[in-house]
């Protein structure tokens, strides 16, 4: 192991470990070369780079990670002008997304300590700076792909050996600045199998009612990353325990007592887990939003029109799924999924909206065609401008 020092006043300060090849452990074959190809060309450019967050979590336990993200020094904008396929997002912390097809490497800027308002997040700092910024210990590596070496500055890897979430900033703290940070610790604790130590756990007791003031897109975007992760249905029990699904879900709460729910999430994480392992297959969203709300669905017998049992079903959907906000066309779906799955037609034009994932199609016409249609414009330009000059005569 080695140590990673900063320069103080008038001294050498030990900020870090830096464990090789060897002794991290990481299978180099997990990271994406596209990810690898990134840093490359960052690190060409004079600045630092590493894989950060959940990807070097999970190589740590030895599973693949399904996204890459890599924290640089260089700026938003310098990133954007080193890359010609990236767009920078984001406004509270500007990030630049690069894509390579249908997959795409978010990079972010080293974050500052100093002082500022949450809101306007970009104060750019050091690497010293930003391993303070993350919410636990967990998700505060950074891992260098080309030299293989892993640098720690919390003492991270004695909390993997302890198998043990830890929050980065104080208790008092952390959840008020982002209470997004509770749901989090909740599904890492799942998902890593590590305990939640006692004053972390009685901490989000205490602040659960701060996610009441969470936006409805921050929350659907958890919603969406908890059905898709293969252990849902633990995640939402435990998230019941800890009282924060009635901030997240509230009328889904309400049935949280039923085990109707939870088999029902058990059998989505079966089908996610096998698409995880079958490239073949996969597991929209509207069947994930279905395993959710399904066993609390009814149908009103008295009504025959299946327009009418649709909207009935969507409806219901939509009040069990309140104040999360997914697309129309995945409420849509999942409604016409239920009604397939209980022997019911499902109405002509019942899916009003566009699926968002799916590419925009354009119809290209044929040469002739344009030509024709430019022709038959220029025609009606003419006639136009004909009527007008006759008026004017006829005015005159």
């Amino acid at each position: 192991m080695l140590i990673r020092y900063k320069k103080g006043a008038g001294t050498l300060d030990a900020v870090a470990r830096v464990y090789s090849r060897e002794e991290n452990g990481i299978d180099s074959t997990l990271v994406d070369r596209n990810a690898v190809n990134v840093i490359k060309k960052l690190n060409s450019a004079g600045y630092e780079s590493y894989l950060v967050g959940g990807a070097v979590r999970d190589m740590i336990l030895g599973r693949q990670p399904k996204d890459f993200d890599v924290a640089t020094s260089a700026s938003p904008r310098q990133v954007h002008k080193l890359f010609y396929n990236s767009r920078i997002i984001g406004r509270r912390f500007r990030l630049v997304h690069i894509t390579f097809g249908k997959d795409i490497i978010e990079v972010s800027t080293f974050r500052s300590t100093k002082e500022h308002e949450f809101s306007n997040d970009n104060e750019y700092g050091t690497i010293e700076e930003d391993c303070t910024r993350r919410d636990f210990t967990i998700n505060s590596l950074y891992y260098d792909p080309v030299k293989e070496t892993l640098i720690d500055f919390n003492n991270a890897l004695d909390d993997f050996r302890d198998k043990k979430i830890v929050s980065l900033m104080p208790l008092n703290k952390t959840f008020v600045e982002d209470p997004v940070r509770m749901v989090r610790a909740v599904k890492y604790s799942v998902t890593t199998g590590f305990r939640i130590p006692l004053k972390l756990s009685m901490a989000i007791k205490h602040y659960a009612p701060h996610l009441e003031g969470v936006s409805t897109s921050r929350m659907t975007e958890e919603v969406n990353k908890i059905l898709a992760c293969g252990n849902s249905s633990q995640i939402f029990e435990r998230l019941n325990s800890y009282k924060l699904l009635v901030y997240i879900l509230p009328a889904i709460s309400v049935y949280a007592s039923f085990p109707q729910m939870f088999e029902s999430l058990k059998g989505l994480d079966q089908k996610v887990n096998l698409a995880k392992e079958d490239p073949k297959k996969s597991v929209t969203k509207a069947e994930m939003y279905l395993s959710l709300v399904r066993p609390f669905i009814s149908v009103d017998k008295s009504i025959e029109s299946p327009m009418e049992i649709f909207n009935d079903i969507l409806r219901q959907i939509k009040i069990l799924l309140s104040p999360i906000t997914p697309p129309n066309y995945e409420i849509e779906s999942a409604a016409a999924l239920y009604m397939r799955e209980n022997g019911l037609k499902v109405p002509k034009g019942a899916i009003r909206h566009r699926n968002p994932d799916a590419p925009v199609q354009r119809t290209e016409r044929k040469g002739a065609s344009v030509a024709g249609d430019g022709q038959e414009s220029k025609k009606k330009k003419r006639r136009q401008r004909h009527k007008r000059v006759a008026k004017k005569e006829t005015e005159a």
